[in-house]
């Protein structure tokens, strides 16, 4: 079960911060969107075990309301459940990290081509409405503000292109990417990098160049997932 104040800290170990109290309203969804920030913030890491009664009491929810959000969680992937054993936080192995990188690529450029046919220019514009909005904090200096600004701008080119599709696979997307960008950002903090490949991938899709935006994105997504999966195995064989 994992501690749920911070574990004292350790000079290759920073700290964890608590978790919150969830809001009075939308209680269920409250409780998800912390379960949420405590993984990006490391408070929960990966193959973290979850209680319902840990939880309750710490987040002040009942607890049909903390299974009604474990079991949203769970559907969605950034929680495993184990026989016999309860839930505990998703895990990435290195192949599931570039079969991610793999699958995101694909859609992206789904979401791309479907903005590129819009000769009218609504779905452009959308895409730079998002950008905008994701300027305002890629350079926050809390790393889950950080965090949700980019989930949010990759979430936005998806709404951009009018498929539905691939907005009701969002939520499943979402949490593997959460889960990818907490391990990414706990063994390799580097925003000014990722400011670096954002720029160019914006610069891509106004360029409207199908195959320099494909170039963008496979820098951004699977160049990305492969420097860290070079840097876990680095670190295993270590």
């Amino acid at each position: 079960m994992p501690q749920l104040s911070p574990p004292a800290a350790s000079a290759a170990d920073t700290p964890r911060p608590p978790l919150s109290p969830a809001p009075v309203l939308s209680r269920r969804d409250s409780v998800v969107q912390e379960l949420r920030r405590a993984v990006v913030r490391g408070t929960l890491r990966p193959g973290d075990k979850l209680t319902e009664v840990n939880l309750s009491e710490t987040l002040a929810v009942s607890r049909p309301t903390i299974r009604e959000a474990l079991n949203q969680l769970a559907q969605e992937g950034l929680l495993v459940q184990e026989p016999y054993r309860g839930l505990r936080v998703a895990s990435l192995e290195p192949s599931q990290i570039l079969d991610i990188a793999r699958t995101r690529q694909a859609l992206d450029m789904l979401a791309v081509d479907a903005i590129l046919e819009d000769d009218g220019g609504r779905r452009m514009t959308a895409v730079q409405e998002c950008w905008a909005e994701y300027s305002r904090w890629e350079n926050d200096p809390d790393p889950l503000t950080r965090h949700e600004a980019h989930v949010a701008f990759h979430r936005g080119l998806w709404a951009a292109s009018e498929n539905s599709m691939l907005l009701r696979m969002w939520p499943v997307t979402e949490a593997h990417l959460t889960i990818a960008l907490a391990q990414d950002q706990a063994i390799r903090s580097d925003p000014a990098r990722a400011s670096v490949v954002h720029h160019h991938l914006i610069d891509a899709l106004q360029s409207r160049d199908r195959d320099l935006i494909e170039k963008a994105f496979t820098v951004h997504t699977i160049d990305s997932a492969r420097e860290l999966v070079s840097i876990i195995e680095g670190k295993d064989n270590a």
